[in-house]
């Protein structure tokens, strides 16, 4: 699978994350789909891996920050959440200290579920390439588009080096350069139709 196709890309009412979002009011089971919504919006605003945000913690949502992980210098590495993000989990029943386990039973099982109930989303949203891992690599790859340097797409997505990072997103880092090469040259043309680059080739 290409790079490309690993990425949700966002921003019109057709595009598979705003599809995906909008089929959970389709999903059968109602109760279970107030999660299933919350749990698509954790993985793509967080960047957390399924696994991670199957058993995420009531506790380590501070304020409105996710705390990732403790780095070895005992630093916390926190990820702020947008308010759609805050909102679904605040919508989450409490009915224990997780918002998509019980606590019970094996996370392995747990994690099959919710590949299942995300698998039928995706078949409701007719997003047939639609996998978890996707809205990982949309994270990321957001953040590199949005100029956060690749060290520090690295911490936030717990990466032991930034070369593993590096490795699954240098096309996206390739992209950006080509964005900032873009802009530049869109500030050539712009000095042009000012004639700023004439006011300083006479005063040269």
């Amino acid at each position: 699978m290409t790079v490309l196709n690993r990425f949700f890309a966002a921003g019109t009412q057709k595009s598979p994350l705003n599809k995906i979002l909008t089929a959970c009011e389709k999903y059968p089971d109602k109760e279970n789909a107030v999660r299933l919504r919350a749990l698509v919006l954790i993985l793509r605003y967080s960047g957390l891996r399924l696994g991670d945000g199957v058993t995420l913690e009531r506790t380590r949502i501070e304020k409105d920050r996710l705390r990732l992980y403790t780095a070895k210098t005992n630093v916390h590495i926190h990820c702020p959440l947008p308010p759609a993000v805050m909102n679904a989990l605040k919508a989450i029943p409490k009915t224990g200290l997780y918002f998509f386990w019980t606590g019970n039973g094996k996370v392995k099982s747990t994690v099959g579920n919710w590949q299942r109930a995300l698998k039928l989303l995706f078949e409701l949203a007719e997003v047939p390439t639609g996998h978890a891992h996707r809205f990982r690599d949309t994270f990321a790859v957001e953040a590199l588009l949005c100029g956060i340097p690749l060290e520090r797409v690295s911490i936030l997505l717990g990466h032991q080096s930034v070369k593993i990072t590096e490795k699954h997103y240098s096309p996206w880092v390739r992209e950006r350069q080509d964005q900032i090469e873009s802009d530049v040259r869109r500030m050539w043309e712009s000095e042009k139709r000012g004639h700023v680059l004439g006011t300083f080739e006479k005063s040269a």
